[in-house]
């Protein structure tokens, strides 16, 4: 390959290449959160089984075919930190943002090209030191992607799983953290220096909009998180005690500074999708978006709520009660904002004669799935209800609909919307409503028994049910969300042929669509 080539190719500053990069980054990633969930899903149903391949893969932590629960929890946390970090962080901003956001402000490049060169590749070691952790011979990282101290602060003398693997797995957050500082600041550069002259803020596509609040948000938010996770590298490798009692410190400082990220990254997955949705939902009703500047400020106020509501992951921590009361009270105001967003994407629908395509029904699928998830919320923000609730699989069931399952069709929708404009060639749409219909209902199978199991009382990051009298009657429900879960992977296999196959022999496509320039994207204020 020659220098050009690799320039062009590898090392490019165009915002279109890294675009690319960061998708097909985030769809290595996914594949293996995917096939993480599927191992779990099958241990948690059939714990006793042996399977040869493991003991070939793992052959001290599935000796004899069986998976041990230190694996299991190393699968979950491998499972939870990829999908988190680098599928529904880095699809819906670094992609699609670097893909779309140029051009829909009148510019030609992102503000700082090399600095945006830079970032995707502190993201690809950051991942390669995740995988890095998995594999160590003393066992992966299993303390879950929250980490808490103090066993995550000791080292290796915390037992299997907490020695180099977690070291590692640290060191992934951290050299990520600055990849996301990185990509906020060049977004928001961007918006401020780079749009048309003659665009005002208040004349931005609405992707542009919540593109540049979740920049924001990640520029508040993931330099926290490095900042905690240097101090806990220096737990375990220098000795210091910030998180350690014996030393003087509090685990529950880990927690308010991860939660201080931690909250705000559920918006930093979700908004861009809002954006996403409601702009597509705006070109297929063939109308404005009803409400532009109440769009605009919701996605504010969603935004500056987000920064405020840590605590409510922490009620069973010991929070005072007059913190938690205001933690509760400012998580149920968050949820006036997000009706606004629903109301005014109905209220967009309302009489129009809307295009049923694949985007569209992924953004009508994304609402769907949003306010579901969203109401189940309503209880977990109650410190008495969460109490129960906590440690169960009805947090596990809320945060998939509302983060995970949610998120990830705003990114099919901005896929097989911008599709075009990636590759050159149109997604085919008989395979993809194929694949909406069929991911639609089994997500719902899947996820919407998970709170029958939390009402039960069923404890997540459990690595066997069978052992545990009061959850037998329990688990006729998890192997039927097993199976359905199993069968929603499947069915993944339809757009992955649809994406492949239509990148060398789709329609051949050439875009004129609202992103051409910013005079035919942006929305009129009403």
């Amino acid at each position: 390959m020659t220098k050009l080539a690799l320039r062009n190719r590898i090392f490019s500053t165009d915002h279109r290449t890294i675009a690319r990069q960061y998708f097909f980054l985030s769809l290595i990633a996914v594949i293996f959160g995917v096939v993480l969930s599927i191992l779990m899903r099958f241990h948690l149903v059939y714990p006793a089984a042996q399977v040869k391949w493991f003991e070939w893969l793992w052959p001290v932590k599935a000796s004899g075919g069986v998976m041990t629960p230190e694996l299991y929890l190393s699968l979950m946390t491998l499972h939870g930190t990829i999908m988190v970090f680098f599928v529904l962080t880095l699809a819906p901003l670094n992609a699609f943002g670097n893909l779309v956001l140029p051009q829909q402000l009148g510019a030609t490049q992102m503000a700082f090209p090399r600095l945006n060169m830079l970032s995707f590749w502190t993201t690809v070691v950051s991942f390669l030191l995740l995988i890095a952790s998995f594999t160590c011979q003393d066992g992966g990282p299993l303390s879950g992607w929250t980490a808490y101290p103090p066993l995550s602060a000791l080292g290796a003398i915390a037992g299997p799983g907490q020695g180099l693997g977690q070291t590692l797995w640290f060191f992934s957050i951290g050299v990520f953290c600055i990849a996301a500082t990185l990509t906020s600041i060049n977004f928001i550069a961007t918006v401020i220096e780079l749009r048309d002259p003659a665009m005002r803020m208040m004349q931005m596509p609405l992707p542009c909009w919540n593109w540049f609040v979740t920049a924001i948000l990640s520029l508040l938010s993931f330099p926290v998180l490095l900042a905690a996770g240097i101090l806990i590298l220096l737990d375990r490798l220098a000795g210091t005690g910030f998180f350690l009692p014996s030393g003087g410190g509090s685990p529950l400082l880990w927690q308010h500074l991860f939660w201080f990220f931690g909250h705000p990254e559920v918006y930093i997955a979700i908004l861009p999708g809002m954006g996403i949705v409601s702009h597509i939902v705006s070109v297929f009703s063939r109308r404005p978006i009803f409400g532009y500047r109440a769009m605009v400020y919701s996605t504010i106020a969603i935004a500056v709520l987000g920064l405020l509501v840590w605590g409510h992951h922490m009620f069973i921590s010991g929070l005072s009660p007059y913190s938690a009361i205001a933690f509760s009270v400012l998580t149920m105001a968050i949820g006036a904002p997000s009706a606004v967003k629903t109301l005014n994407w109905i209220a967009t629908l309302w009489g129009s004669r809307p295009e049923l395509n694949t985007a569209m029904l992924f953004c009508l699928g994304f609402v769907s799935i949003f306010v579901t998830g969203g109401l189940s919320g309503l209880f977990l923000g109650q410190p008495q209800i969460d109490a129960y609730f906590h440690d169960t699989y009805f947090v596990v069931a809320h945060f998939h609909m509302i983060m995970g399952i949610a998120a990830l069709f705003g990114i099919f929708a901005a896929t097989f919307y911008w599709f075009p404009l990636m590759f050159g060639r149109k997604l085919n749409e008989r395979l993809g409503k194929l694949h909406f219909y069929l991911t639609f209902i089994l997500a719902y199978g899947t996820f919407v028994p998970m709170h029958f199991a939390g009402f039960a009382g069923n404890p997540r990051r459990y690595a066997d049910f069978t052992t545990f009298e009061f959850l037998a009657p329990v688990l006729p429900l998890q192997k039927g969300i097993t199976h359905s879960a199993f069968t929603l992977a499947a069915v993944q296999v339809i757009f992955l042929a649809n994406l492949f196959w239509s990148m060398r022999r789709g329609e051949v496509i050439v875009w004129t669509g609202d992103t051409e320039t910013w005079q035919r994207s942006h929305t009129p204020t009403r």
